[in-house]
């Protein structure tokens, strides 16, 4: 089977009636200073500086003399949330790296040059950026870049693992196009890799060492070899609850029938069948300490498929449906001790009743259900809003939000029924 594909775009409520509550801001309150040293790479760090800005952080900017041959003072100075700082003698304050290394709950170095790397393992203090290394206590990320032979010295590599023992954070570099028109490991990590990192290392960790298990996405059971009966689940909510799961230090595997990035830092497995999605779980449950159904599974399939497709000149087929396999029912059988079950409601009317009936028949620690009839709710869209039901009726309420403070509630429930 091939991996799945999606051809659904999302689409966005249009009524301005809609009130959409947001607190998608996990660095608010964090100061992060970053690090630019001067490599070619350095463009890329504009980027991570307004991604940081826009996840709440106070970015302070501390550039080397090399980066401003390749990336202007200017630019990082308009997207942070101070001017950029350069030297230890020019500066408003007389001991700027003391500053700036008391005052940071994280100093991010992106991109770090061999120099660089070499420098911060050895103690050595030539400019801000090494003397601010060196005076800081918050945890550090360094993202090297550089070219594949100077990655891959010996000298560079025992740099390298010096600082990792140290505690040090590195994202390694990845393969791909470099600047001399080759190819090979050395490249800057992407711009989302290193934010996730920043949001992992500052992040809480209240999953540590948790395997989670996330299904996301529609089923599609085929027809015949063109058409298949399919539903309208985009796998966003899925995917922000994997996302938010890594975060947190879990383990997470996302079974998926989403054609579509995964969130770094998480397994995939690809399906498309409610079949397919069933012996995936089966297998997976086995070993998990959470499983989040989010998946929006067909009910019925065909009884079968035609080989080949359906032509219209034979006229109206007749197309027979069976029940799918009850995916979540099973997983409740089968829960062990201390496992937590957690399954989706999508109605269209009577939602509380609907979601205690189906958290009672199928053994389930929480079930999240929304009104998909509503606008900005549920399917295809960024926002959702929720109501949470436990056992005993209890009820948890959240309005039209951001798909990711949902993920984050709904987290938050979970780490409190596993405690």
């Amino acid at each position: 089977m091939r991996p799945p594909r999606c051809s659904v775009r999302a689409t966005r409520p249009t009524s301005d009636e809609i009130r959409v509550t947001t607190s998608s801001a996990p660095l608010a309150g964090k100061t992060i200073v970053l690090g630019v040293c001067g490599g070619i790479a350095a463009y890329k760090a504009v980027e991570v500086c307004r991604r940081l800005v826009d996840l709440g952080a106070h970015v302070a900017p501390v550039m080397t003399d090399g980066a401003e041959r390749f990336v202007g003072r200017t630019t990082f100075s308009a997207l942070a949330s101070q001017p950029v700082q350069t030297s230890l003698w020019d500066e408003e304050s007389p001991i700027p790296h003391t500053r700036l290394g008391q005052g940071a709950d994280l100093v991010l170095v992106a991109p770090a040059t061999a120099r660089l790397v070499s420098a911060y393992a050895h103690g050595l203090s030539h400019d801000l950026l090494t003397n601010v290394l060196i005076a800081t206590r918050a945890p550090v990320v360094v993202c090297p870049a550089m070219h594949t032979e100077m990655w891959e010295h010996q000298a560079v590599q025992a740099n390298v693992r010096t600082l990792r023992e140290r505690g040090v954070h590195v994202v390694d570099p990845e393969d791909g196009r470099l600047a001399g028109g080759d190819s090979g490991k050395g490249r800057l990590a992407a711009p989302d890799a290193i934010v996730a990192e920043v949001l992992s290392v500052l992040g809480r960790r209240d999953l540590a060492d948790v395997h989670v298990v996330v299904s996301a996405g529609g089923t599609r059971e085929p027809i015949d070899a063109v058409r298949v009966i399919a539903n309208r689940s985009s796998g966003k909510q899925g995917y922000a609850v994997a996302e938010e799961a890594r975060r947190r230090g879990a383990r997470v595997t996302l079974v998926t029938t989403v054609d579509r990035p995964a969130p770094i830092g998480v397994e995939t497995v690809c399906v498309e069948t409610a079949a397919q999605m069933k012996t995936a779980l089966d297998r997976l449950a086995e070993s998990a300490d959470v499983v989040v159904m989010a998946a929006a599974v067909a009910d019925f399939r065909p009884v079968s498929c035609a080989t080949g497709k359906i032509k219209k000149a034979g006229g109206v087929p007749e197309i027979v449906l069976e029940p799918t396999p009850d995916i979540l029912a099973g997983l409740g059988a089968a829960k062990r001790p201390g496992q937590i079950l957690v399954g989706f409601a999508a109605e269209t009317g009577d939602l509380v009743a609907q979601a205690q009936s189906k958290l009672e028949r199928k053994n389930l620690d929480l079930v999240v259900a929304n009104d998909v009839s509503q606008p900005g709710v549920g399917f295809q869209h960024d926002t959702n809003a929720v109501t949470f039901v436990r056992p005993g009726g209890e009820l948890e309420s959240h309005p039209l939000s951001d798909k990711r403070d949902i993920a984050r509630a709904l987290l938050d429930i979970v780490v409190g029924l596993r405690a």
